[in-house]
């Protein structure tokens, strides 16, 4: 459902809703390049950052840190972008919509992990289960091509599109910053796990190093950074990966922190304008 339309420079932006598993609305950002198409099509997940005011506004631009707007950064460049709220953020919050910070923010999202748990559910599968909808949706937007469909995403966002990738094969290449860090290695380094990717038991089953093997041979980026707990490992991630052969994985690795910064925002949609032969 379409529920408001801005003409901008170059594109349309479309606020849109369509329905979760249990019927409730998801709302999303939906960009759509001037022309016909077909264009290439990206999901473009929000990070967390502590700021559960702050989800498909930010990637689009509109607030929060302007190197997370890789949604406003690649409509500009020809690509059909959706760019949904996870749940527990902006307008998905209970009882709270718009972007300004309320103080139960953080109880809401914990909430979504322990009510789940104690149902013998997961908040993971439900916020997965959100983006393989995402990439429904996309799929059926006429200028949309299936054929170049991605997921990009940092942080939290990063952490979901590697998941969402490695489940769903019409997810044809995967960008993922700030996210390439083994559980075996948070555990022993004291590192904190976001709500969501909190799956009881996995750990003993399988680790990201095993996600990120689930994208071959699709086109992969990880990006990560010397000083960032979250994507510490990284380098192992991608040694482990080219071991067993997957040689379409690329990584970009650089001094500083976890946040996007200029040069990371550039370089991510650089690999991407050379995958999906993007004009200037």
């Amino acid at each position: 459902v379409v529920t408001a339309t801005e003409v901008r420079d170059g594109y349309r932006e479309l606020r849109v809703t369509y329905p979760d598993a249990d019927g409730q609305p998801i709302p999303a950002f939906l960009l759509v390049p001037d022309g016909d198409g077909p264009f290439p099509a990206a999901v473009v997940l929000h990070q967390h950052n502590g700021e559960r005011h702050l989800g498909k506004s930010e990637v689009v631009g509109h607030l929060g840190d302007p190197h997370q707007a890789l949604g406003a950064r690649l409509v500009a460049r020809g690509v059909v972008v959706l760019a949904p709220d996870a749940r527990h953020f902006e307008d998905r919050r209970t009882g709270v919509t718009g972007t300004e910070p309320h103080r139960n923010d953080w109880l809401q999202h914990y909430n979504g992990l322990a009510h789940a748990l104690v149902r013998g559910d997961t908040l993971a599968r439900a916020v997965l289960d959100d983006c393989l909808r995402a990439v429904s949706v996309l799929s059926q937007v006429r200028s949309a091509s299936r054929a170049t469909l991605g997921v990009v995403g940092h942080s939290f966002g990063g952490s979901c599109a590697l998941f969402l990738a490695a489940l769903d094969p019409r997810v044809r290449w995967c960008v993922a910053s700030g996210a390439a860090c083994t559980y075996r290695h948070k555990l022993a380094h004291g590192t904190g796990l976001e709500m969501a990717l909190v799956i009881p038991g996995i750990a003993d089953l399988l680790d990201i190093d095993d996600v990120v093997g689930l994208l071959s041979p699709r086109p992969t980026l990880l990006v990560s950074a010397e000083r960032d707990p979250y994507s510490a490992d990284a380098p192992a991630i991608v040694a482990r990966c080219e071991a067993r052969g997957f040689g379409r994985l690329r990584h970009l690795r650089y001094p500083g922190g976890h946040a996007l910064d200029a040069q990371r925002t550039d370089d991510i949609v650089a690999w991407l304008a050379t995958l999906l032969q993007l004009g200037a």
